[in-house]
């Protein structure tokens, strides 16, 4: 049977921003402890004291908070280049067996002009491609027949070059993305290839999370 400690544990962990928060003493524990304890009382069947809720959180190691900022605050220090992209389109078609061969036109359209930029990335269903805006006009025609489900213009992308030691960090895109959520920054679309992340956001949200991403590499 589960003890009071583990269910407050466990409970804190599902939420990694009050873990952070607890940690950086942010949070008023007794308040807290009032909100968890339906949960905890649920989860061992019984009813338990605010109080036993309290001392249970007071006892949370950070331990893995700790480790986990250590080795992240690390690997900022050795992001690299980071690079900005405006006039950026995005678009989301259904997945048919001719969107492939569709795809390769846009893909040899884009080898024309090093100005172009032009991601790919399929899942199971959909396709989502980014561009840059001057190859709107061929996305429009390459795919006229196939099933456009979502389109958004005026976008811009930063491109942050990780560390190749990232594969090897837990929590590396926790780290990055968490900065933004704080800022309230809603990201239209994330690409990530091994060493390097890209983040889409509106032009107007641009200048805002490029400085959050250079006091995170800096600080």
């Amino acid at each position: 049977m589960k003890t009071i400690q583990e269910v407050v544990e466990s409970t804190i962990r599902k939420t990694p921003f009050i873990e952070e928060a607890l940690n950086e003493k942010l949070i008023n524990v007794s308040s807290l402890a009032r909100i968890i304890l339906p949960d905890v009382s649920a989860a061992l069947k019984k009813e338990v004291k605010v109080g036993a809720v309290m001392m249970a959180i007071n006892r949370l190691s950070p331990a893995s908070e700790l480790r986990i900022r250590k080795n992240i605050k690390k690997l900022a220090l050795d992001l690299g280049d980071v690079i900005v992209r405006s006039d950026l389109c995005d678009f989301t078609f259904n997945n048919t067996p001719s969107l492939l061969r569709e795809i390769a036109k846009i893909l040899t359209k884009s080898a024309d002009n090093s100005d172009y930029f032009l991601t790919v990335s399929q899942g199971i269903f959909e396709t989502n491609i980014v561009t840059s805006k001057n190859l709107q006009p061929f996305v429009k025609e390459i795919f006229e027949h196939e099933t456009l489900t979502h389109s958004m213009l005026e976008l811009a992308s930063i491109t942050i070059k990780l560390p190749k030691d990232n594969l090897e960090q837990s929590g590396v895109y926790y780290f990055i993305l968490k900065q933004l959520a704080w800022a309230d920054i809603p990201l239209q679309e994330i690409i990530s290839t091994t060493n390097e992340m890209t983040i889409v956001v509106k032009e107007e949200d641009i200048n805002q999370t490029f400085s959050i991403l250079m006091d995170m590499k800096l600080s």
